[in-house]
């Protein structure tokens, strides 16, 4: 909304500062910051209220349940306030007739309503479940996935080649096919940063970091004297990406306000299946796909090591780890919270690091 005031500017000089990206993407996690941290309150008190508590206890690990008894009852579906906080912030900073805006807000919303949908389906007694099947909630993830990918795949400003870190000219082009890997990225990013919120902090934590990267990334992507000197796929109107990242890393500064230990609220899945999905496709856009892989290896490692688990005790009848995902097996083996949060975060860290040397690295 704001950058059309750059129209204007002949009237007012000032207004000419709504044009430049940086200024917005700034702004953008400026307004979430203080859209989470002012509501924050007020929208726990609710919740308390409405008695959306979380229900920390685990039929299938009792002993977990000793780490656990504080946190039962705290109030959950805190992504409600991410994710409006996060909209809100974008179409206020972002310019709005940008495609890949459009299709990120279109996927962040749709995937933060499925994740409502569990939560509230978790939550009612009525219903007597653990939320929705995960048939149900992977049909309409590879539903999104396959909008997105061909969308990606029709769209001649845009192409189904898959470019390989550290490889200049190494591109595959994945021609029909690259719709059902879209789907996969969503659905692996979606469920991994879910898998991931599991401890106070360390879910939001993350994508913080990964967003911020990203950030940075889209920003390079949709510049074309940036992109040209790093090598790297120039793709117009990614640029505005860097908003969106920018309003993602206020929201979860805003809620880590909240959700550090010992937590106030938890996102739930509204918010771990919004924000994981929205980050595969904003990779997806700025054609980082493979990229994602290093940028969100906790997440990766967290899905992988539930994959290991089940894969494990279906071939073998043995367990790998003492529970997955891996934080709480490392939780059972006498980490503390507070440090296997800070571990990650750290590793979180260094892997967008990484990330970020292989642009020029070819």
């Amino acid at each position: 909304m704001f950058y059309y005031l750059a129209e204007f500017k002949d009237f007012f000089f000032g207004f000419n500062v709504f044009r430049y990206i940086t200024f917005r993407a700034g702004m953008a996690a400026v307004t979430t910051f203080l859209c989470c941290v002012i509501l924050g309150p007020f929208f726990i008190r609710k919740l308390r209220k409405w008695n959306i508590g979380e229900n920390a206890k685990r039929d299938d690990c009792p002993t977990l349940n000793s780490f656990h008894d504080t946190k039962e009852g705290t109030p959950t579906m805190g992504g409600i306030l991410i994710v409006s906080s996060i909209l809100f912030s974008v179409l206020l900073w972002a310019q709005l007739n940008n495609r890949y805006i459009i299709l990120t807000m279109i996927t962040c919303l749709f995937l933060a309503i499925l994740g409502f949908i569990d939560d509230y389906v978790k939550l009612n007694p009525r219903f007597e479940k653990r939320g929705l099947s995960k048939k149900t909630k992977l049909i309409w993830q590879v539903l999104i996935g396959c909008f997105i990918g061909s969308y990606v795949f029709f769209n001649p400003d845009t192409s189904p080649e898959l470019r390989f870190p550290f490889m200049k000219n190494l591109v595959v082009n994945l021609w029909i096919f690259y719709i059902p890997f879209v789907a996969v990225i969503v659905i692996g990013t979606s469920n991994a940063v879910n898998l991931t919120d599991g401890l106070d902090g360390l879910a939001i934590g993350c994508v913080l970091i990964v967003s911020l990267t990203l950030a940075i990334i889209s920003y390079i992507t949709g510049h074309l004297h940036f992109s040209q000197y790093l090598f790297i796929p120039y793709v117009p109107g990614t640029g505005e990406l860097s908003i969106f990242c920018m309003a993602i890393v206020g929201a979860s500064l805003g809620f880590l306000w909240f959700n550090c230990h010992p937590a106030s609220v938890f996102m739930g899945d509204v918010g771990s299946l919004s924000l994981g999905g929205t980050l595969g496709v904003i990779a997806v856009f700025t054609k980082k796909e493979l990229l994602l892989v290093l940028l969100g290896g906790i997440f990766v490692i967290e899905a992988l090591s539930v994959i290991m688990q089940v894969a494990s005790f279906k071939l073998r009848g043995k367990r790998i780890f003492k529970m997955s995902p891996l934080h709480h097996h490392l939780q059972l083996s006498g980490w503390k919270e507070s440090k296997i949060i800070i571990r990650f975060w750290i590793i979180a860290i260094i892997l967008a690091l990484l990330t970020l040397t292989t642009l020029k690295i070819r």
